[in-house]
């Protein structure tokens, strides 16, 4: 998730379980805590770009890390707040929840996450819930904002703690309920188009949890689309991206294309932009697809919102965000809606 919901979230975590004994003072170690996972952006700072792909939610998102650095944790903490009726196993059990749940709700993204490094590379992403989902996150960053204005003993911080943390969960389940009905219906409407595949992935467009994005893997490309919870027709329109991996041949055993192939779980599609080779990970979707994209004039040639340049030292700054709010207007914004609200 976006870094300001591990704040809130960390926060309203920290006064639950530590805010009777450390007052006000439990927000904010919880909001560091529940961070903590996401320093590992330093390493873009000497880290190739594409290297820096995997290293984020790499090791600081695997499970060793949050058992060894929980264990740190709680013993710093231990010292620093010794004349605080806080056990070492209560401040070890805190950070290990704070942690944790930065991993889990992190792996319902689409970017992937490294719960098993260093002994295995396999990426956990669920899918579930787009990165940054104001539905999710606005609940509890109230809930920070009120709990950081009331009084440490006011009567209605509980209260707004509930309001914050139950709203959030419960929103999260219904986005858990979302995902299992667009994956059946998905394979529904494929058996039924008679579209033969090997693989299949679904994940919510942004900022929302109704519309999904829609790419089935076959033997020579993708057929990719959109699909409403709210459709009333069971059918998907989709269009065919050639993969042109035989494209990727000349720089195939390179280390940077093993790393791209690996960091896409296979959903990929491979360009030739004049003289230059650009390598499409299909997870992060259309640049708003939702419109019409053949008649998009968009700032690059590409149709989708993550396309690295391989062979090329620049023009890879950003690769992640640079396409997921290219060409937004009013008038996609509008189509967006109209197109959540079901064909």
């Amino acid at each position: 998730m976006d870094t300001l919901t591990h704040i809130a979230l960390g926060a309203c975590v920290g006064e639950v379980m530590l805010g009777k004994k450390l007052g006000k003072k439990a927000l904010l170690i919880g909001a560091i805590a529940n961070s903590i996972p996401d320093l590992d952006f330093v390493t873009a700072f000497w880290m190739s770009i594409d290297r820096s792909l995997l290293a984020h939610r790499g090791f600081t998102h695997s499970l060793l890390f949050a058992l060894l650095m929980a264990v740190m944790l709680a013993y710093l903490f231990r010292r620093w707040f010794k004349n605080v009726d806080i056990s070492l196993r209560t401040w070890f059990f805190f950070f290990s929840v704070e942690l944790l749940l930065h991993l889990f709700i992190d792996a319902f993204n689409n970017y992937g996450t490294g719960w098993l490094e260093p002994f295995s590379h396999v990426r956990i992403s669920f899918n579930t819930i787009f990165v940054a989902d104001p539905f999710y996150s606005v609940w509890l960053g109230i809930a920070l904002v009120v709990l950081l204005a009331l009084k440490k003993d006011h009567p209605k911080r509980k209260f707004w703690l509930e309001f914050g943390l139950g709203i959030s969960t419960l929103y999260f389940m219904y986005c858990v309920v979302n995902k299992f009905k667009t994956d059946s219906d998905i394979r529904d409407m494929l058996k039924e188009q008679r579209i033969s595949y090997t693989d299949y992935l679904t994940t919510p467009t942004p900022l929302n949890n109704w519309l999904w994005y829609v790419a089935a893997k076959s033997k020579d490309g993708f057929y990719a689309g959109y699909y409403s919870v709210f459709d009333r027709t069971k059918k998907i329109d989709l269009r065919f991206y050639p993969q042109n991996d035989s494209l990727l041949d000349p720089v195939r055993n390179t280390d940077e294309a093993q790393r791209l192939i690996r960091f896409s779980k296979g959903f990929y599609t491979v360009e030739k932009w004049h003289d230059t080779l650009v390598f499409n990970d299909l997870r992060f979707e259309q640049i708003v697809g939702w419109y019409h994209p053949d008649t998009i004039k968009t700032s690059s040639p590409g149709s989708f919102a993550f396309y690295y340049y391989l062979q090329q030292k620049d023009g890879n700054e950003f690769v992640v965000q640079r396409g997921r709010f290219a060409n937004w207007t009013w008038s996609t914004t509008k189509a967006l809606v109209k197109r959540i609200e079901g064909n």
